[in-house]
């Protein structure tokens, strides 16, 4: 079992610059071994905090990008055939209560609800995952924690989550951070100035007041991050913020030209 451990120890430390008071709040939701859940847009960093905080406390942190085809058995485990029978092999969810992981499940709206349902008995008094299909009720390891994420902006009726599944978790709100961080963040991550990430964010920013307005998603952290690399490549700034920022979020001629000015005005000499 610690062999397992160990192969998913978050072995290097990830670059997390934080926004607000959410290391220390995590780290006491993790203490009380409370299931997290967390909301926020596309790309402002949900996925790297968790990697992060598996990192600080020791953890091993288990991750699963859920989709809207994965099923109950994807997450829990099944039944193989192979040369000598038939052998059980855990799912995601099943191997972090076994290892005592934190399980972290990405953009859990995207799966259907009766696959969600699963998770409800890790997340009470239970601490416990039933798999019918084996015969075994699994109990929990102690550090075990259960987190899931999703971006509110792209829910629906259809893809939301119930408020039975809600009212089980506490629950971490997170949007793009400030100018000054999300500039110190593009700078550290890529290695280009302080001036050209500032420069990157000011075009993020610009985007981001489109949402609604003919874009259903502003530029998140992530693409200042791919522009950023491009430019360290050597790619000249208009073009990089052509291609990672702009191209990517949009196919409306109006709101590229829009962004594209943005660009033009944010580079010029």
């Amino acid at each position: 079992m610690d062999n397992i451990r160990e192969q998913y120890l978050v072995k290097k430390k990830p670059f997390y610059q934080p926004q607000h008071d959410e290391v220390e709040l995590y780290e006491a939701a993790y203490a009380a071994r409370l299931p997290v859940m967390i909301k926020g847009p596309t790309g402002c960093g949900k996925s790297r905090f968790i990697e992060y905080m598996a990192w600080k406390l020791g953890k091993p942190l288990i991750s699963v990008a859920c989709n809207e085809d994965m099923t109950a058995s994807d997450l829990v485990g099944r039944y193989l055939l192979d040369a000598e029978g038939t052998r059980w092999l855990d799912g995601p969810l099943t191997m972090a209560a076994r290892i005592g992981a934190i399980c972290y499940l990405d953009e859990i709206v995207e799966a259907r609800q009766d696959t969600t349902v699963v998770i409800h008995p890790l997340t009470d008094h239970r601490r416990s995952l039933p798999l019918d299909k084996k015969g075994e009720l699994v109990e929990a390891h102690p550090d075990f924690q259960l987190v899931i994420s999703y971006n509110p902006g792209y829910q629906s009726l259809m893809k939301d989550l119930k408020q039975s599944t809600k009212q089980r978790f506490a629950a971490f709100e997170f949007d793009y951070p400030d100018p000054d961080v999300e500039t110190e963040i593009v700078a550290n991550e890529t290695g280009v100035d302080r001036d050209v990430a500032a420069r990157l964010v000011k075009i993020g920013i610009a985007a981001r007041n489109l949402k609604g307005h003919g874009l259903d998603e502003g530029i998140s952290t992530r693409l200042l991050v791919y522009a950023a690399t491009l430019i360290r490549q050597g790619i000249s700034p208009r073009a990089a913020c052509r291609m990672a920022l702009v191209r990517p979020i949009t196919d409306d001629a109006d709101i590229r030209d829009t962004l594209d000015h943005a660009i033009d005005a944010a580079f010029e000499a």
